[in-house]
């Protein structure tokens, strides 16, 4: 009886490996399998159309939070324009004294900022003098817009 048994077992698995076959298929069963795979592909379709929706939440959500955190100026900000002008030195100028008449606080940390400042657009060193008649550039912040 096993020996039954055993060569039924094959017999089964000989049919299965008709029936996986494609050759052997009937029309219903190649038209389930193409419904089959038309499923897949619209199912994977559908994952990467959610996929697309979601970067595409996540990058606006991100660019929205980063517009708001960056501090966007209300109507009520001044606008503030760096301009440069030019200084004659007089006799006994020094580049601390023109700085300290020309200092705007608000713009600088301190007086020795500016004066670096200064020097690095003159090509000064700190050590160096300036002679009567001789011009140097002094920055400046004005609102009006020029």
């Amino acid at each position: 009886m096993s020996s039954k048994v055993k060569r039924m077992s094959e017999a089964m698995r000989a049919a299965a490996s008709l029936y996986n076959n494609p050759r052997y298929f009937s029309h219903s069963e190649e038209r389930i399998r193409r419904n089959q795979l038309r499923r897949q592909r619209i199912i994977r379709r559908q994952y990467m159309a959610l996929g697309v929706i979601c970067a595409i939440i996540i990058f606006t959500l991100c660019f929205s939070f980063s517009t708001i955190l960056s501090g966007a100026e209300g109507e009520d900000h001044v606008t503030n324009y760096k301009y440069y002008k030019t200084v004659t030195v007089h006799s006994g100028d020094s580049v601390w004294s023109i700085a300290s008449a020309n200092f705007d606080d608000e713009r600088y940390s301190s007086l020795n900022s500016y004066i670096g400042e200064i020097n690095s657009i003159n090509n000064l060193d700190s050590a160096s003098t300036l002679n009567a008649g001789e011009t140097i550039i002094v920055p400046y912040y004005s609102t009006e817009f020029r």
